[in-house]
């Protein structure tokens, strides 16, 4: 049985993302620090292949929030568009939700806490960051193709988004 050849992925990332300011908006020093942040880690390592796109890329990534969904603006590193994908946000509400609830726990434990405490608080935290990076991964499925890796660098993204509702 011959296996195939492995897909060249030297292409297939993001070297670029922007943040719609019309529907996502501006926000106080510490997030924009927290977005940059996120948006350093994505690009710095990261596997996303738009499907159709045949590894013709790199990609620029354009996020906004259109209604209750958000909105991925794929295109290539010359501005060419690829694809824009719309994915609801109805199925992370609970999962940022908690993973806030949670970093909240965390930060007040790294004050007072004992080390045990404040590393099951921390394996919690962990833990939903990693549901909310295969809810994303799932919803990319047949879309986008991402690594794990890439998937908890968007949801951090995401997170540190504070989209409205």
């Amino acid at each position: 049985m011959t296996q195939p050849p492995e897909q060249d992925d030297s292409q297939n990332r993001i070297v670029g993302v922007t943040l719609d300011e019309d529907s996502i908006g501006r926000s106080g020093p510490d997030i924009e620090h927290e977005r940059a942040i996120a948006i350093y880690d994505l690009i710095e390592q990261n596997l996303f292949a738009p499907d159709g796109a045949d590894g013709k890329g790199p990609f620029t990534l354009h996020i906004g929030i259109t209604g209750s969904r958000l909105m991925f603006d794929i295109r290539r590193e010359d501005g060419t568009p690829v694809v824009a994908h719309l994915l609801s946000l109805t199925p992370f509400r609970r999962i940022v939700k908690d993973y806030f609830m949670i970093c909240d726990s965390y930060y007040q434990a790294i004050r007072t806490a004992t080390p045990d405490k404040i590393e099951a608080i921390d394996m919690g935290r962990r833990g939903i960051h990693d549901e909310g990076s295969r809810t994303l991964q799932e919803r990319l499925k047949g879309k986008v193709r991402v690594d794990f890796e890439t998937s908890r660098r968007l949801f951090t993204l995401i997170t540190v988004l504070h989209w409205k509702g």
